[in-house]
């Protein structure tokens, strides 16, 4: 079997731009229904803000090194787990705390502060956690890590685009109303299907890389999902709250992941099928865990 950290995938450039292009659609979109007031929370509940923000900032990452150490992977799929752990917390991460019966003012705020930092945390939190891990060091000193060209792309993607969206649900609350829905409904519908074709386009590779990524990715969702949980309750924070937290410990913005890995790791394959195949577990393993939290009553 061809070393893994080797492999090459077929990715065509104009699906990148329209990847980009649809990410900052989806922030866009997202941003639309994030108000002002939304922020308050963190003024109202800070100890539930603070768990949140450790669990996804010192929990995740802590967890990915602990996976990465001690269980045999290559080293470019061990480094597309750093990527995905750097990330944000996901898109979708409002919409399954809505499924769940969690605190949705406080998955937005969690979405919305991780969102507005992500510019700089995303290229020092990949370094840093990546820089700790003997088995990706050797391969992290041949890859040349653009930190400020990750840094303005993020910008360009996510924060922008959250800007414009709150500036619009502040100004133009009508269009935020009417755009909303059907925005981010279409956006990350197109988004799965670009996703889709781009593994589809490396069938090849993806069918050998495939029972690799799977169990991988089932174990490091699963982890921090359970560590997002056990975390919330020893701090004791509400069930609405403790369902949030774990969800936007779990759910990450793949998306923005999938535009660094190809911006940026041209050539590592397993780090490119690692983000992409966690992109799309990730929303069965949240539609699962909002399921099981919406069963769940306060005792």
């Amino acid at each position: 079997m061809e070393e893994l950290d080797q492999v090459i995938l077929n990715f065509d450039e104009s699906n990148l731009a329209y990847i980009n292009g649809i990410l900052a659609i989806v922030m866009f979109a997202v941003s639309l229904e994030i108000k002002m007031e939304d922020f308050q929370e963190l003024f109202q509940r800070p100890k539930s803000i603070l768990v949140g923000l450790s669990s996804q900032y010192l929990l995740l990452p802590l967890a990915t090194l602990a996976i990465v150490e001690f269980i045999p992977l290559h080293a470019s799929i061990a480094l597309g787990l750093f990527l995905v752990a750097a990330c944000p917390g996901g898109n979708t991460s409002n919409f399954f705390s809505l499924m769940a019966k969690g605190n949705i003012a406080l998955s937005v705020s969690l979405t919305a502060i991780a969102t507005v930092v992500s510019g700089f945390m995303i290229p020092l939190s990949f370094l840093f956690w990546a820089g700790c891990s003997s088995k990706v060091t050797a391969l992290l000193s041949q890859v040349e890590v653009d930190f400020w060209g990750m840094m303005i792309t993020t910008f360009w993607l996510l924060i922008v685009p959250l800007l414009s969206g709150m500036a619009t649900r502040y100004f133009k609350p009508d269009w935020a109303d009417k755009l909303s829905k059907p925005l981010k409904i279409f956006s990350i519908i197109i988004f799965f299907l670009l996703v889709i074709l781009a593994l589809a386009a490396n069938m090849e590779e993806f069918s050998r890389l495939f029972h690799f990524v799977f169990w991988i990715a089932l174990l490091h969702n699963g982890s921090i999902l359970l560590l997002g949980y056990v975390w919330s309750s020893i701090w004791k924070v509400p069930l609405n709250d403790k369902k949030s937290i774990t969800i936007e410990t779990g759910i990450q913005n793949t998306g923005i992941g999938l535009v660094l890995a190809f911006n940026y790791f041209d050539g590592l394959g397993g780090l490119q099928i690692m983000v992409a195949w966690w992109g799309i577990w990730h929303l069965i393993s949240g539609g699962i865990v909002s399921y099981i939290f919406s069963r769940m009553k306060p005792g």
